[in-house]
């Protein structure tokens, strides 16, 4: 019989809409009855699997945003195109911050609601914090959320050290968000918009900073515009002008690591954890650190302790990610 942890993240998956943890956690219970010498119940539940799994195939693939071309030419470099299925469950944020994402996100799906009475939703919004805290991953969220496709601006691409290129690519992207509606993210936005008279600062950065501002007042699109930093202090102060909402994510607290690891766990009992001293051994990691810690432990549970993902070996993978770089 499947245990009452197996039962809550099944719920819970269903809740989230996280077809692929609800179908995991099935699977695992399957495996449990045919340990147990329930095989014919073993064998139904793993027919009702394949059944749902062929089901949520064709789910995601009509409800799909229609894919758009890749970008070509001199663009293809400046811009990479996805089509992300993350939604803001799959990320563990702080209250504060889900809350305000999920009202930007219901501003655009009801934005005709809003145009009624002279109203935009926000559309440039600034996610603030240390790396690997989900500000990433948002912008893949609310891609998938908003069911649009997402752009990640490759700023490599982008910044280049002869005179007056870098707004000429920068034009480009712009004509992009205007001309392509989704969802365009800027990650580590500080290196176009260092603060000006900072001891580095040369003409070309400055001219770079005034180009990125001025598009940035000039775009009417129905894009969203997301920028990320892992250095606010870096920033330019006119950049928080530009943006109409600044996102502040952080490490996450003691309470969230069990939800991190537990929400990335479904398939597994871990009714035996320690989770006092697996939220000691984590302090100072981030959720991407936890992530993979997560992913860690699972290999060996399977690979090493018969699919039994035991106490011991989580606390060892979250230990080894805490270790020094």
């Amino acid at each position: 019989m499947a245990s009452s942890k197996q039962l809550i993240a099944m719920i819970r998956s269903h809740a989230a809409g996280d077809d692929e943890r609800f179908l995991a956690v099935a699977d695992h219970i399957a495996a449990d009855a045919a340990k147990a010498g329930h095989h014919r119940m073993a064998d139904e539940i793993r027919t009702l699997v394949g059944a749902l799994r062929e089901e949520v195939g064709e789910r995601r693939t009509s409800s799909r945003p229609t894919l758009i071309a890749a970008p070509r030419g001199e663009l293809a470099s400046l811009v990479r195109a996805t089509y992300p299925e993350t939604r803001l469950s799959d990320v563990v944020l702080a209250d504060d911050v889900d809350r305000r994402l999920r009202r930007i996100v219901r501003e655009h799906r009801e934005r005709g609601l809003l145009a009624e009475r002279g109203l935009s939703p926000r559309r440039k919004i600034l996610l603030s914090g240390p790396p690997g805290t989900g500000k990433s991953m948002t912008a893949a969220a609310i891609a998938g959320e908003l069911g649009l496709p997402l752009f990640t601006v490759l700023l490599d691409g982008v910044i280049t050290k002869y005179m007056g290129e870098t707004a000429a690519k920068l034009r480009l992207v712009f004509d992009a968000i205007q001309g392509a509606r989704g969802v365009y993210f800027f990650d580590e936005v500080d290196a176009l918009a260092t603060r000006r008279g900072a001891e580095n600062d040369i003409g070309e950065a400055r001219r770079m900073l005034n180009s990125f501002l001025q598009f940035l007042d000039e775009d009417a699109s129905g894009s969203v515009i997301l920028a990320a930093t892992n250095h606010e202090e870096l920033l330019d102060r006119a950049i928080f002008r530009r943006f109409e909402a600044t996102i502040d994510y952080d490490l996450p607290p003691s309470d969230h690591v069990r939800r991190i690891l537990t929400q990335r766990l479904p398939q597994f009992d871990l009714s035996g954890v320690s989770w006092r001293e697996i939220s000691d051994a984590a302090a100072g990691l981030s959720q991407a650190d936890l992530v993979a810690a997560a992913d860690d432990a699972a290999r060996d549970a399977v690979l090493e302790e018969r699919g039994d993902l035991t106490s011991p070996t989580l606390l060892r993978a979250v230990r080894e990610r805490a270790l020094p770089k």
